[in-house]
């Protein structure tokens, strides 16, 4: 067996939900025992990072249940299965902030939780705002809010924006621009 490398033997599902399904697979390790592996399949996500022409990031401020608190993160969803990201992408920004972007830049990818969890999470940039209403779903409650770009990196680097993808996305973005400005 290859170094680094896991094999499923066997795969079991102990619940199935509407967003997940939870796994308990047995693992062939590369020394030649076996372990149990609990994984959630996630269909992944995407997350936006919308800059308006006065360098203003788009934010959704939304309760969220598991941590019990309202958060600030960028704008972002779901995939269906199957779903194209940039077209979920483009989907959510209409949705949470009511707008279209001229562009959509791909930013990269981030597993989230890769210990136990399969979910991607593709990042992009949308840049050419144009403004219309919110479309939200029907159990969905967010406000949205703009923060100037270096005021959102600072509070990023406060620990103001606990969500990974937000992190990433942003401190991404900054790095890429920096890399820019250098070059």
């Amino acid at each position: 067996m290859a170094h680094l490398k896991e094999t499923r033997v066997s795969s079991e599902a102990v619940y199935e939900g509407r967003i997940i399904r939870v796994e308990r697979d047995e693992a062939l390790l590369e020394n030649g025992t076996k372990a149990v592996r609990e994984v959630v399949r996630h269909p992944g996500g995407v997350c936006v990072l919308a800059l308006t022409e006065q360098d203003e990031v788009l934010f959704v401020r939304q309760f969220r249940y598991p941590h019990e608190q309202v958060t600030t993160e960028l704008p972002a969803g779901k995939l269906e299965y199957g779903e194209d990201p940039e077209t979920c992408g483009k989907r959510e920004l209409l949705e949470e902030c009511g707008c279209t972007a001229d562009s959509f830049t791909y930013l990269g990818k981030i597993f989230p939780t890769p210990a136990y969890d399969s979910e991607v999470i593709r990042m992009y940039l949308a840049r050419g705002l144009h403004f219309g209403a919110q479309s939200l779903d029907e159990d969905e409650f967010l406000d949205v809010e703009r923060i100037p770009l270096e005021k959102a990196l600072t509070m990023a680097l406060e620990d103001a924006f606990p969500d990974a993808k937000t992190q990433a996305a942003l401190l991404r973005y900054a790095v890429m621009q920096q890399k820019e400005a250098t070059a």
